[in-house]
């Protein structure tokens, strides 16, 4: 009986151990932070500034992969010219890149 009592006498966890416990999982959130959660919100933010600054006679790509030419930009709406008589109306936010931009992703 008297050994049952030792066996299962619980110890206070310190401060320190519960600190120890919880570093991985700490550890895991920054390195996520860092290397997936940082580089996308730098990415969106890019892309933000692209969006705002259009102007026209731009040439851009959309998201869908349409190339073109813009004519006027209203808004939150861009016309775009992709051949000779055709024209498109599309959204500022399907802009995905400037087509003769230097930094190509």
């Amino acid at each position: 009986m008297i050994t049952n009592k030792l066996i299962f006498q619980e110890s206070e966890a310190s401060f320190f151990d519960v600190f120890l416990a919880q570093l991985p999982i700490f550890l895991i959130f920054l390195v996520l932070y860092y290397f997936i959660l940082r580089p996308n919100n730098k990415k969106q933010a890019n892309v933000k500034t692209l969006q705002e600054n259009l102007k026209k006679g731009d040439s851009i790509v959309t998201i869908g992969g349409i190339h073109g030419k813009i004519i006027q930009v209203r808004s939150n709406k861009a016309t775009l010219r992709v051949s000779n008589n055709n024209e498109l109306t599309v959204d500022v936010t399907a802009v995905a890149r400037l087509k003769n931009s230097e930094n190509k992703e």
